[in-house]
Parts: C-alpha cells; sequence; structure tokens
C-alpha cells in the first residue's frame, strides 16, 4: 500500500491481529493507546471506513508498529486513532506518520487530520508538534482506564497546513 526508505505500511489481515494486540500490551505501549479486542480489530479490518495498517521493515518483514486510522469520507476527516512503534527510538515513529499523513492529504479527500495523545506520552507530544500539528485543546478526564481519569490533548494538521509543510 504505502512504501518509505525503510517499511512497507500495508493492511493488516485477521492472522495479524494477535501480533497488533501484543504491541498494544507491550509495557511501552499499554500506558498511551487504547487496546482493543480481537472482535474489536477483526471488525476494523472489515469495516470501510477504518484502516488497520501493519509496519513492516522492508529489509527483514518484521512488524515494528501498526495504526488504526477513521475516514469520515463525508466530512473529509482523517483521524489517526492509534500508533504504535515497537523498536523505539530509531526514528520509525516519525517516518510512518509522515507517510500516514501523505497518504492521507494526497491520496485521500482529506481536509482535516487530527489525533489525540496523553499529556504524560511526552515523546509523541515532541512528535507531533514537531511535525507541524497544531494543539486545539484538552478534553478533560475523558477516558477513564486502569491508571485513572485521563486527559486528551487534541492536534490537527488542515490541509492548508499540510500543503506548506515540508514532509
Amino acid at each position: 500500500m504505502i512504501t518509505t526508505e525503510r517499511l512497507h505500511i500495508i493492511p493488516a489481515t485477521p492472522k495479524d491481529i494477535n501480533h497488533i494486540i501484543d504491541i498494544e500490551h507491550h509495557p511501552d505501549n499499554r500506558n498511551y493507546i487504547w487496546q482493543g479486542t480481537a472482535q474489536e480489530h477483526s471488525s476494523e479490518i472489515d469495516d470501510p471506513d477504518h484502516e488497520l495498517l501493519l509496519f513492516r521493515e522492508r529489509q527483514t518483514d518484521e512488524i515494528v508498529g501498526y495504526c488504526l486510522n477513521h475516514i469520515n469520507r463525508t466530512s473529509e476527516i482523517f483521524e489517526l486513532r492509534r500508533i504504535a512503534i515497537t523498536r523505539k527510538g530509531q526514528g520509525y515513529g516519525r517516518e510512518a506518520l509522515t507517510a500516514i499523513i501523505k497518504h492521507a492529504f494526497d491520496d485521500l479527500p482529506t481536509n482535516r487530520f487530527w489525533l489525540d495523545v496523553y499529556p504524560d506520552n511526552l515523546v509523541g507530544i515532541k512528535l507531533y508538534e514537531s511535525m507541524g500539528f497544531i494543539k486545539e485543546g484538552i478534553l478533560r478526564q475523558n477516558y477513564k482506564s486502569a491508571r485513572g481519569y485521563l486527559d486528551q490533548i487534541i492536534y490537527s494538521i488542515l490541509r492548508t497546513e499540510y500543503e506548506s509543510l515540508d514532509l
């Protein structure tokens, strides 16, 4: 589907669901993303308004992450619901996110690309801000988790902003 310098970004299949769940539950990821069930991921694969994508390293075919996107074609809104990387600190997150942003704006009729992030996900916040995302606001105590009530910071890029970015 999408190829970058080091990655093939491809649609997930039902056989990939257990691996996705393992990524979500990994100690380095579980506090920062919502964990789906096998049934939920299966439904996402079947839903034309969702993209459940794997990031596979081109050299080894190893899965180094995944993302879940929701596409609202009526309002031309692309939501990055989840993104997780298994090999931290090697630039895979930036590389994958750059490709996803380009995919949203270049391949789909997207006017607004948005995501939310927990305030303690400092690595994610730094990445999003460095890539041109605009902080829209905070949904206070919007999600109840095992860690308690969590705020969600909303970030977005509009098409006009994307067109001026150097991605």
